[in-house]
């Protein structure tokens, strides 16, 4: 790696890490761009290489993974929702729909007791989101 890309890399990390800190706070790309001293279009371009997802993306997959924690203590959708920074309930339950393949209800609703039995740090591993590859058309 040239000296260049590892100061690219620092810079995301940077906005990555910004995003990670502030998921709550409405962030939007020209802002997470301006963290990693970069154009909007250049810091997504890069984003997607380094990390393989947009940064929007990445946001919205950070947020469901902190309201998936909440959800499992019994908060309720709409609250959760709120806490994790998004503004439209419906778009919240669409996008957890998606990554988890059942609804923010049913998830709340769901047996959690071999989560709460693990490690904090553990947890976190084992209940992070993966986005799903969509199957391309042929």
């Amino acid at each position: 790696m040239t000296p260049q890309e590892l100061a690219n890399l620092a810079h995301l990390r940077r906005a990555r890490d910004l995003i990670d800190r502030d998921y709550a706070l409405p962030l939007d790309v020209p802002t997470m761009a301006t963290r990693a001293l970069m154009s909007s279009a250049h810091f997504s371009r890069q984003f997607r290489a380094a990390y393989g997802e947009t940064p929007y993306s990445y946001l919205m997959t950070r947020r469901i993974e902190r309201a998936m924690a909440l959800l499992r203590v019994g908060t309720s959708v709409t609250d959760a929702c709120i806490a994790v920074g998004c503004t439209s309930l419906g778009s919240f339950s669409t996008r957890f729909t998606e990554l988890l393949g059942v609804t923010p209800s049913v998830y709340r609703a769901a047996e959690h007791a071999a989560v709460a039995a693990m490690p904090s740090c553990v947890a976190k591993v084992r209940t992070r989101p993966a986005r799903q590859k969509q199957p391309t058309a042929a």
